[in-house]
């Protein structure tokens, strides 16, 4: 993408109501959304769904439109990916989508304690050199943050198409004590995937496909 697009999508995430860009000082200190997206934001109280490192905001608009009882919000650092998901969804007025650009490891100062019903991750970075494991959105630290925001029953979904991704992620959870509800290392494959996982696809997953590169799945709750 030229710099010219992406000035131009900066300057238009600017006007729409469903994106926020705080700064990193504005998120850590007392960022005034925080505990407040369903009073503020969405003027109702349905189950608040987060969808991190979001891209183009795919799932987070394709859940949006399935789900009208949910609230969903993509959170990525990189505004001028996520401006088509927005510009979707303000294009199909779709009042149950919002947009925050932040670094994830900021998650705790965007939202309060219980304050999140469920959490996506779709295709991260698997961050396969050891000095980069403090990155990887399915380490420990990650783990407890998302805890933190997440509901009792909170879910965490994550979709993938790293194989090591996926068997990190299935050892640590067993190696802690975590609950994994569902785990699925090729969902296009092996039956018994939610609907959501093999219906609802991103614009990387649909390259991987046709690489015949193996999509996993797996579904729990932090313990």
């Amino acid at each position: 993408m030229g710099s010219k697009n992406k000035l131009k999508r900066f300057r238009e995430n600017d006007t729409f109501s469903n994106v926020y860009q705080p700064s990193r000082e504005e998120i850590v200190d007392n960022f005034p959304l925080k505990g407040k997206w369903n009073e503020e934001v969405f003027k109702n109280d349905n189950p608040i769904v987060l969808e991190l490192g979001c891209g183009k905001g795919e799932y987070t608009v394709e859940l949006a439109k399935r789900f009208p009882d949910k609230n969903f919000i993509g959170i990525d650092i990189k505004g001028a990916r996520f401006w088509r998901g927005a510009k979707t969804a303000t294009d199909d007025n779709l009042t149950n989508v919002a947009f925050i650009r932040t670094q994830i490891e900021l998650i705790e100062f965007a939202f309060d304690s219980k304050e999140v019903s469920e959490i996506w991750i779709t295709f991260p970075d698997p961050q396969i050199k050891y000095k980069r494991t403090k990155h990887r959105l399915t380490n420990s630290e990650f783990l407890q943050r998302y805890k933190r925001i997440l509901k009792e029953d909170g879910i965490v979904n994550l979709k993938t198409d790293s194989e090591f991704m996926h068997g990190y992620t299935l050892g640590l959870l067993h190696g802690e004590g975590h609950e994994v509800i569902y785990a699925n290392h090729h969902v296009y494959k092996n039956e018994g995937s939610p609907a959501v996982v093999t219906e609802i696809q991103t614009f990387y997953e649909q390259q991987y496909l046709e690489q015949n590169k193996a999509i996993t799945y797996i579904q729990f709750r932090i313990k």
